[in-house]
């Protein structure tokens, strides 16, 4: 049980760790995170993204509609079925979401800064990798 009281403190602690530095963001949460996934996976369809999202399809819609017409993401026809479309990134939606990127890490950095020390900021550095396994761990299927 003891290792129950761990996974719960780590979930807490993660969960709001991500919460305040989504605070930072400067564009909806849906649509910074269909841009990463374009960015990291490609071209991909709408349903697609809401499967990888775990959010319902109008809902991934929505947000691919707000980005299409700000210019961040692009259409085209899905090569294999014809009542698909397929969206990219644009280079003007990479450009933002590298901002967004960009801002989040320097606003977590003062923070790590700011309250860490030297040996505990060594501490968490080395707790990157363990995070990043137990990530992989999770989302296998």
């Amino acid at each position: 049980m003891e290792d129950d009281a761990l996974a719960e403190d780590l979930r807490q602690a993660v969960g709001e760790l991500v919460r305040a530095v989504r605070a930072a963001d400067t564009m909806p949460s849906g649509g910074a995170a269909i841009l990463g996934h374009l960015d990291r996976g490609g071209p991909q369809t709408t349903a697609d993204l809401a499967h990888r999202r775990g959010v319902t399809h109008q809902s991934a819609a929505k947000s691919v509609k707000e980005l299409l017409g700000e210019g961040l993401v692009r259409t085209e026809p899905h090569p294999s079925d014809g009542r698909k479309l397929l969206l990219h990134i644009t280079d003007a939606g990479r450009a933002r979401l590298q901002r967004e990127r960009a801002q989040r890490a320097g606003w977590l950095g003062t923070a790590i800064r700011d309250a860490l020390s030297p040996d505990e900021q060594r501490r968490l550095r080395d707790c990157v990798p363990l995070l990043t396994r137990l990530t992989a761990r999770i989302t296998e299927k």
